[in-house]
């Protein structure tokens, strides 16, 4: 097995790697936007053009021509094309496990923000999930964006790991404890939807890639008695609400959809239109897959990430 560059006692892994994601790394939100015909069918050509942008940053943007195509089928027939198979059944997602998001006024959906027109703080989707759980991939498309606002912040994860190891591998060190994060349980109405969940910020699949966990939001996290742990935390924050080159801005319009291996992101606040039927959707779909380095032609299910 090759040696993994986020080995910390790895350092000449860890610099070749980063030579080679400093030289690849998009300048421009733009070099991340590919414009394709329709995400359900996808060309051998767009689909390898996608993939490019994602292999440079754990994500790409297509813009497509399908305007607001209503329909979970659309997200997910364009996942498996990128081998994602095995979709997260999240609490609030439809009968398919895509979740629209829209804004919804019922007792299921109100106390969750994805559901409301407020903003939302940086974050990977998942991060309460189990460890053996993990949302590894991300997929967003856009049906009909907001009358105003509604813009989404990304960065690629590995990206922001690899600052963090250039400012101090100490911090990377803390985020990678076991305990470095405490997710606090969900309650309500007095049951249990969740229980507490401990574990790090930065962690090694399996087969070697870089997963990040992680919320801005204050009241959804419980970091750990560690002055590094807290040090380390305070860099970040600092660097997601910073002018960083390496964060890009982009509101999705109608048939527009964000792939990725799921990045930090965040999403401002926004305000639909009066007309209801002009409410602000996006389709969501979490994967425990990422996505496949390479993807079959017409089968991609086998493919191995």
């Amino acid at each position: 097995m090759p040696a993994n560059p986020f080995d910390l006692d790895n350092e000449p892994a860890y610099r070749e790697w980063r030579a080679h994601k400093l030289a690849i790394a998009p300048a421009a939100l733009e070099e991340l936007i590919v414009e394709i015909d329709d995400p359900r069918t996808l060309s051998d050509a767009e689909h390898a053009a996608l993939s490019a942008c994602c292999r440079r940053a754990n994500m790409a943007i297509y813009k497509s021509q399908i305007g607001a195509l209503e329909g979970t089928d659309t997200v997910k027939q364009c996942g498996q094309r990128f081998g994602l198979y095995h979709l997260d059944h999240n609490r609030g997602a439809e009968a398919d496990a895509v979740t629209a998001l829209t804004v919804q006024d019922d007792a299921l959906h109100t106390p969750y923000i994805p559901y409301s027109n407020r903003a939302i703080h940086w974050h990977t989707d998942g991060y309460y999930n189990r460890l053996d759980l993990q949302d590894h991939a991300l997929l967003l498309h856009c049906v009909r964006p907001a009358m105003r606002g509604g813009e989404n912040a990304l960065m690629d994860h590995e990206m922001a790991y690899l600052l963090m190891r250039d400012t101090d591998p100490r911090f990377v060190r803390a985020l990678m404890q076991e305990d470095a994060m405490l997710i606090p349980k969900n309650v309500v109405d007095d049951v249990e939807l969740r229980p507490d969940r401990t574990g790090p910020v930065f962690m090694v699949a399996a087969d070697g890639h870089l997963h990040m966990r992680y919320t801005m939001r204050k009241r959804n996290v419980v970091w750990k008695d560690d002055p590094l742990v807290h040090d380390a935390v305070a860099w970040l924050e600092n660097l997601l609400n910073s002018d960083s080159p390496h964060i890009f801005r982009a509101t999705l319009q109608s048939g527009w959809g964000l792939i990725s291996n799921n990045v930090l992101h965040d999403r401002s606040g926004f305000e639909d239109a009066p007309d209801p039927v002009l409410k602000r959707l996006l389709y969501r779909a979490r994967y425990h897959d990422r996505i496949a380095r390479e993807s079959c032609r017409q089968t991609p299910h086998p493919c191995h990430a």
